[in-house]
C-alpha cells in the first residue's frame, strides 16, 4: 500500500474526525451556556438538578457515555437504531458541555461585584451589564481554559471508535490489520500535531485580541 493511498484513506477517517469536532462545538458551546444558567439558578431545586447532571457526567468516562448513548435504548426495549456517529456526537456534545459549562461559571462568577453594583447605580439593566460590562471580561478569562479543553476534544474524538465509527485512528488500525504496516498509525500522529497546533495559534491570537478587556 502506498503512501499517497494510506494518505487518501486516512485523510477520510480525518473528514469524520473534523465532523464529530465541529458539531460537537456548535452544540456544546452553546448548550453548556445553558447549563451554566441552571446551575446557577436561584431555585434550589432546578440548581441541584443541574449540578448532579454535570457531577455525574464529569465524574464518568466519556467512553462510558458513548457506549450508553449507543447500546443504552436498545438494553432497555427500546425499538429504536441509532446511527452510531450520531451516537458519538450526542455523547460528546453532553460531555463537553458540562465541562464548557463549569468553564463559564468559573467565569462568571470571577467578575467582582462591584461591576454589576456600578451598572446598577447607572441605570443599567441586568443584561445590558451583562453583555456590555461582564461578557467580554467573561470570554477573555475562559479562553486559555476553554482552549485547553478544545485541544483535548481533538484528541478525543479518538474514542469515537469503541462503537466502530471510522474516524482517524479506526482508519489506522484497519490499514494496520489488513496489510500488516505499523508506519500509518505514527502517521496519524502528523494528522493530530498538525490540527491541535492550528488551533493553538487561533486560539493564541483570540486571546491576544481580547486583552483589551482584561479585569
Amino acid at each position: 500500500m502506498s503512501f499517497l493511498e494510506v494518505t487518501a484513506q486516512l485523510s477520510k477517517g480525518f473528514l469524520t474526525t473534523l465532523q464529530i469536532f465541529g458539531i460537537t462545538l456548535a452544540g456544546a458551546l452553546p448548550l453548556g451556556l445553558l447549563i451554566t444558567f441552571g446551575s446557577m439558578s436561584k431555585i434550589k431545586p432546578i440548581k441541584w438538578i443541574f449540578k448532579v447532571f454535570v457531577w455525574i457526567i464529569r465524574g464518568t468516562p466519556l467512553m462510558l457515555q458513548i457506549i450508553l448513548v449507543f447500546y443504552g435504548p436498545g438494553l432497555i426495549g427500546w425499538d429504536i437504531k441509532i446511527d452510531r456517529l450520531l451516537a458519538v456526537i450526542v455523547a460528546f456534545i453532553i460531555n463537553y458541555a458540562c465541562y464548557f459549562s463549569e468553564i463559564y461559571r468559573g467565569g462568571i462568577e470571577s467578575i467582582p461585584k462591584g461591576q454589576y453594583e456600578a451598572g446598577q447605580v447607572l441605570g443599567m439593566t441586568k443584561s445590558q451589564i451583562f453583555f456590555k460590562v461582564v461578557l467580554f471580561q467573561v470570554v477573555k478569562r475562559i479562553v486559555p481554559p476553554m482552549g485547553n479543553e478544545i485541544i483535548t476534544l481533538v484528541k478525543d474524538t479518538s474514542l469515537a471508535r469503541v462503537i466502530s465509527v471510522i474516524e482517524l485512528v479506526k482508519s489506522a488500525q484497519d490499514i494496520i490489520s489488513q496489510k500488516s504496516l505499523i508506519w500509518p498509525l505514527f502517521y496519524v500522529g502528523a494528522f493530530y500535531l498538525l490540527f491541535s497546533g492550528l488551533l493553538t495559534i487561533l486560539l493564541n491570537y483570540a486571546e491576544k485580541k481580547l486583552n483589551y478587556y482584561q479585569g
